[in-house]
C-alpha cells in the first residue's frame, strides 16, 4: 500500500509512525511532501521515507499512491491546487478539520475519488479515534485502504451523512480538550484543598483512565456505572447535586452544539474560495 502524505506535521508523522510500527507498510512505501525542511529531515531521519519540497516532483517519481492531505484547514485550498493530481487517479484522504469534500473536489479540478477523516490528537500515541466519511464514488477496497490508514493510530467509525463530520469534530475532534479542562477543574480544587498538585494530577488522571476504562469494558449504561458510585446521602450525591444546580451537563452539551456550529461555519468560510 503505497502512501503519500502532503504534509509532514504532527498528525502526518503520527499516522506514519503507526503504519510502520503495526506492519501496514514498509519505508519504501511511504512518502512524504513538506516545504518546511526541517521537518522533511526529521522525517527522513526517524522513519527513512522519501521526504519532497512539491507534490509535482513525489507524482513524478510514483504514481497510484493514495494521498493523505494532512495540512491545516487554511493551507488546504492551496495544497490542493498545487498538488497537479490527475482527476480521479488516485484515492484522496483529508484530515483537515471542516472543509467539506465539496470544496475539496472543486479544488481538485472535480476529483470524486474523495474520503474526510477526523481524528483527534490522541492518535499521537495511538489512543486516537477517526471519523470517516467518503463519498459515493469511493470504492469499497478504497474504503478498506483508508480505514486501514487511520486505524493505525487507534478505532474508526465511518459517518453516513457528510453533515454529521460536525458532529465527530465537535464530540471526538475537541474533545481531549474538554478532558483536559475538567482535569484542570478538579486540579484547582485539589489544590484549594490543600493537595499537592503532584498528587492531585495523579488522582485526576488515574481517575479519568480507570472510569474510561470501566466503561468502556461494561455492559452497562453509564447512568447505571455513576449510579453505582452515587451512594445516598453521600459524598458523591453532594457533588453531582451541586453540578445539577450549576446545569454543568446543559453547559457542556451547549458547548458541544456551539463547537458543532463553529465546525460548520469553518467549512462554509474556508469552502467559499474558488
Amino acid at each position: 500500500m503505497n502512501v503519500t502524505f502532503i504534509g509532514g506535521g504532527n498528525m502526518a508523522t503520527a499516522l506514519i509512525g503507526g503504519l510502520l510500527d503495526k506492519g501496514f507498510c514498509r519505508n519504501e512505501e511511504l512518502r512524504a511532501v513538506e516545504i518546511s525542511g526541517e521537518a522533511c529531515t526529521k522525517l527522513k531521519q526517524k522513519y527513512g521515507i522519501k521526504c519532497f519540497a512539491q507534490a509535482r516532483k513525489a507524482w513524478a517519481e510514483r504514481d497510484g499512491d493514495i494521498i493523505v492531505f494532512a495540512v491545516k484547514p487554511q493551507q488546504m485550498r492551496e495544497a490542493a491546487r498545487k498538488s497537479g493530481l490527475a482527476a480521479n487517479a488516485n484515492l484522496v484522504v483529508s484530515v483537515a478539520a471542516g472543509i467539506t469534500l465539496t470544496s475539496l473536489s472543486r479544488w481538485l479540478g472535480g476529483h470524486r475519488h474523495l474520503i474526510r477523516a477526523m481524528p483527534n490528537t490522541p492518535a499521537l500515541i495511538g489512543e486516537g479515534i477517526t471519523g470517516l466519511y467518503a463519498l459515493p464514488e469511493v470504492t469499497e477496497n478504497e474504503r478498506k485502504k483508508a480505514e486501514a490508514i487511520l486505524s493505525a493510530v487507534g478505532p474508526t467509525v465511518w459517518i453516513r451523512d457528510q453533515v454529521q463530520m460536525d458532529a465527530v469534530t465537535a464530540i471526538s475532534g475537541s474533545g481531549p480538550a474538554y478532558v483536559f479542562y475538567f482535569i484542570e477543574a478538579i486540579e484547582e480544587a485539589a489544590k484549594q484543598l490543600g493537595l499537592p498538585l503532584e498528587t492531585a494530577h495523579k488522582l485526576a488522571l488515574q481517575t479519568f483512565l480507570g472510569a474510561a476504562k470501566l466503561a468502556a469494558t461494561s455492559s452497562d449504561a453509564l447512568a447505571v456505572l455513576r449510579e453505582r458510585v452515587t451512594s445516598k446521602g453521600g459524598t458523591t450525591e453532594r457533588a453531582l447535586a451541586s453540578m445539577e444546580a450549576d446545569k454543568v451537563k446543559e453547559a457542556i452539551v451547549r458547548a458541544i452544539l456551539a463547537a458543532a456550529e463553529r465546525s460548520r461555519e469553518l467549512g462554509d468560510e474556508l469552502g467559499e474560495a474558488d
